[in-house]
């Protein structure tokens, strides 16, 4: 689960859109509460991220991981950007195939 979120931060990092679609399942879903909308699929997936990260310049940094089980954790991560800087959290679960499958994500 490491692995996976910190390949996930650093491809994002990266604005490599393909590289963070990659890591999820083709159903997937991100829910963010702070922009008031879910991403679905993996066209969701990349929409989310050319917006939200591409567009605002996001970096993000890992501050913690609470495993929950095996499959699901959250994540606390500081982000900054052309929109200033925000801390948030990502509750996120991977399929058995070690997939991302959800995120949902809301800001402190």
């Amino acid at each position: 689960m490491q692995t996976l979120i910190e390949t996930f931060i650093r491809n994002a990092n990266a604005f490599d859109v393909e590289a963070v679609v990659a890591l999820f399942t083709p159903d997937a879903v991100i829910d963010d509460v702070s922009v008031g909308d879910a991403f679905i699929g993996t066209d969701g997936i990349r929409l989310y991220l050319e917006q939200f990260f591409v567009a605002y310049h996001t970096a993000s940094k890992l501050l913690s991981i609470k495993r929950l089980d095996n499959r699901n954790a959250i994540v606390r991560l500081d982000f900054t950007g052309d929109f200033g800087h925000e801390t948030g959290i990502l509750q996120i679960s991977v399929s058995a195939e070690g997939l991302i499958e959800r995120i949902d994500a809301d800001l402190e």
